[in-house]
């Protein structure tokens, strides 16, 4: 799928970190063996745009896809509205339809933390932990344990032209001439068979080298939510999830 600046907005800011944030890798109990490959899309291709082929919002579509695989994998798919998405989007990133030039996107620990705090049409986040970049190992399991990753992508222009991400010598995004820009997407899926991730991106799946991911991904969270862990029966098997909900309620 080839990807028309025109109708893919992106809208990911830059990244920016708390020191209070709590690292996945406290809680992973170790000699755990990450399946050769998961994919949480129950067969599903079209999760819909959820406003990103017009807006920047695409740290807020990025929580409605995570929403949607929550719950194709514990019943049925619960898809939130566009007006939905349009509501945190004013509300979180500070979006105003009366004035296109706020149309700036949002910092994803931003949405998170809103998310956490206010809800998405009904749907609770508990938590949020970051995941390590440098280890795939981790990245596969979060992906198995939590139902997909949450991750920032610092796109080079030449993932416009991809059918699927990969890396282009002398071809990134290390100058400004090269960059597309940010872009928030969700991952339900990967396969150690040959090494790559899949993302859901304006409404469509996009699968990446595990070499695209390891150089443009900046970001990378595992997000807890009642829909999962506490309405799949999902056994979090490796996870302390008991301790790490303790440690959350500690930093309220």
């Amino acid at each position: 799928m080839i990807h028309d600046p025109q109708f893919c907005k992106l809208g990911r800011k830059a990244v920016k970190t708390d020191s209070r944030s709590i690292k996945l890798t406290r809680y992973l109990t170790p000699g755990f063996t990450n399946p050769i490959s998961v994919d949480w899309t129950k067969g599903v291709t079209s999760f819909g745009q959820m406003l990103n082929d017009k807006l920047g919002c695409c740290t807020i579509s990025g929580c409605g896809h995570q929403e949607q695989i929550w719950s194709l994998n514990t019943g049925s798919e619960i898809t939130v509205t566009d007006s939905v998405i349009l509501g945190a989007y004013e509300a979180w990133d500070g979006y105003t339809p009366s004035d296109p030039s706020t149309d700036q996107g949002g910092v994803e620990l931003d949405v998170l933390n809103n998310w956490k705090k206010n809800g998405l049409g009904g749907h609770k986040l508990d938590a949020f932990v970051a995941v390590n970049l440098k280890s795939l190992h981790e990245v596969h399991r979060a992906i198995n344990l939590f139902g997909g990753v949450y991750i920032g992508v610092a796109l080079p222009v030449t993932a416009q032209n991809q059918t699927v991400w990969d890396v282009v010598p002398n071809g990134g995004a290390n100058s400004e001439k090269n960059s597309w820009g940010g872009h928030c997407v969700h991952v339900p899926n990967y396969d150690q068979t040959d090494l790559t991730l899949t993302c859901i991106t304006w409404g469509a799946l996009k699968p990446m080298t595990a070499a695209f991911f390891e150089k443009y991904c900046d970001e990378c969270w595992a997000l807890v939510g009642n829909d999962w862990f506490r309405g799949s029966g999902v056994d979090p098997t490796g996870l302390n999830l008991a301790q790490l909900m303790s440690d959350v309620s500690q930093i309220q």
